[in-house]
């Protein structure tokens, strides 16, 4: 999910510079050898904040879930190890009594 949001927020941040910096003075672009129009460079820019504003979101959701799932990590991980401390002492005290 990170990945994911990463890649879109750094295509849409490269789409707006490239559409800002070919434009020239009547608002046309040429971007990747395709001449656009301003319709197009306008609507170019509207599909990049879109994708760069989704990137965002997808990554806050992603860090989010990730942080959860460590946290859930840690905790199944320091029940595992008291529940093996408290076997090991089990068997102690099963021992001692034979």
């Amino acid at each position: 999910m990170v990945a994911l949001g990463l890649v879109l927020v750094v295509v849409g941040v490269l789409v707006l510079l490239a559409g800002i910096f070919t434009t020239g003075d009547a608002g046309d672009a040429s971007i990747l050898g395709i001449h656009l129009g301003s319709t197009a460079v306008f609507l170019l820019g509207v599909f990049s904040g879109v994708a760069i504003l989704w990137g965002l979101g997808i990554l806050r959701f992603g860090g989010k879930r990730q942080l959860k799932q460590r946290k859930e990590k840690r905790h199944l991980q320091r029940m595992a190890a008291k529940l093996e401390e408290m076997e090991r002492g089990e068997h102690k005290d099963s021992g001692e009594q034979l």
